[in-house]
């Protein structure tokens, strides 16, 4: 009954103790593994990008490129995580409807693929920029379509929107490549939705992607030199939920990939995906201080919660649904009562899991929420009552790796200045040693 998790045959209990709690661990078996099995699936003409806003650990990115993964980024610290991992430029786009002008000259002086430009105004600064530098700027369009796909979890097209251009904007601007002569326009990316958990629905996006990319090639007077499909992969979290079966992604989307390979034989097909690549291989693991009761519900309180895993809250949903979750160090022992575990901050909504099934839990007890590698820290508000990033661990080979140490005290205090008495800033001596000043 006492049989604990394992990550590649190392123990939960071994990796808590050496690296502490609360912590990410990933495993990088199952990172290189989903990576393989989606380009084996899929068209060997199709490309697949991470994108790195799912989880910008730079080991976590190395895997992934190692396993042939390219890189999207939305920053200009991915975009230094991406290169730092080993990506290169070549295989690299940016996107973002907010870029500032120091990304746009980073993207330009690195020779990425393609900046996804997202309005009129930002392909205005990037003509300026790249004029002063005396080249062409590789620009891919990102688009608004007029139409609209349901079946994902944050439908996007088809309504107003603060990404990209709207296609009928598009097409009734035939000049837009000539006044912009230092603009190369070389394709066209859409993105339509997120946690696509159907193959017909990734299928219909698919087709109408390309439809659009052709029209508005031709509409506008530029080659195809790159259609980005967007991606939107989903992950099953959820009772009900079935994850997305490979085999039926590829019959609906192969024969598609395939005519327009054969329409477009230079053209770069590319697919982004985050979620997909890593959410099955991280667990978030934190140790259970105290056990309660109130008014009849059993409370389990953990050393860490939704400040660093703030997609288990439920958030952008309106029913608040539970991440898988498990006693880690007991996983073979039956589920028996229902338990709520809640984190240590000073909110409400600080609850890793409502009413779980669990064994009967105890001080000490590490609790685990699966399929957590995507959206953790960098979609949490980590900061909150100072707790600070968790410590993040890789396992490569049976060997566990600190990939991101945690916060500590003085990491917080470091980059704060205490200013008082008018203004004249003075240093303070911390009661942990450290300066403030």
């Amino acid at each position: 009954m006492n049989e604990e998790y394992r990550v590649q045959g190392v123990g939960i209990t071994e990796i808590a103790e050496q690296f502490g709690t609360p912590l990410f661990v990933y495993d990088g078996d199952v990172l290189g593994g989903r990576t393989d099995a989606v380009r084996a699936a899929l068209h060997e003409r199709l490309e697949i990008f991470y994108s790195l806003k799912a989880n910008p650990n730079v080991s976590v990115c190395a895997v992934l490129r190692l396993h042939g993964a390219r890189a999207e980024v939305s920053s200009l610290t991915e975009l230094r995580t991406a290169l730092h991992a080993g990506v290169v430029p070549h295989d690299i786009v940016f996107l973002g409807p907010g870029k500032s002008e120091e990304e746009l000259e980073a993207c330009l002086d690195e020779g990425i693929l393609a900046i996804v430009c997202e309005s009129f105004g930002e392909l205005a600064i990037i003509d300026r920029l790249a004029r002063a530098r005396g080249v062409r700027a590789p620009v891919t369009l990102r688009v608004n379509p007029s139409f609209s796909i349901k079946g994902s979890g944050l439908t996007m097209g088809g309504r107003a929107r603060q990404f990209g251009i709207d296609e009928d904007q598009l097409t009734a601007d035939p000049g837009l490549a000539a006044r912009h002569p230092h603009v190369r326009l070389t394709g066209i990316h859409v993105y339509m939705g997120t946690r696509i958990l159907d193959a017909a629905t990734i299928a219909a996006n698919t087709a109408r992607i390309f439809d659009l990319s052709e029209r508005l090639a031709n509409a506008l007077g530029f080659d195809l030199e790159l259609v980005d499909v967007g991606g939107g992969l989903g992950v099953a979290y959820f009772d009900g939920e079935r994850d997305l079966d490979l085999d039926e992604l590829a019959a609906s989307v192969n024969p598609l990939l395939a005519a327009f390979a054969g329409r477009h034989p230079r053209t770069r097909m590319i697919m982004e995906l985050g979620r997909y690549l890593t959410a099955e291989a991280g667990t978030y693991v934190a140790r259970v201080r105290y056990v309660k009761d109130s008014y009849g519900e059993r409370f389990a309180v953990a050393d860490g919660g939704t400040n660093h895993h703030m997609a288990a809250v439920g958030i952008g949903s309106f029913v608040k649904r539970n991440f898988p979750l498990r006693i880690l160090d007991r996983v073979a022992e039956p589920a028996t009562e229902d338990w709520t575990v809640t984190g240590p901050l000073c909110t409400p909504n600080d609850t890793l899991g409502k009413k779980v099934a669990l064994p009967p839990v105890r001080e000490g007890d590490l609790v685990g929420v699966l399929r957590s590698g995507a959206y953790g820290p960098s979609a949490s508000p980590v900061l909150f009552l100072g707790h600070g990033h968790p410590a993040e661990v890789l396992v490569l080979a049976g060997r566990p790796h600190l990939v991101r140490a945690a916060d500590r005290v003085d990491d917080h205090l470091r980059l704060q200045r205490l200013v008082v008495d008018g203004g004249a800033a003075h240093d303070r001596t911390t009661r942990s040693g450290g300066t403030a000043g």
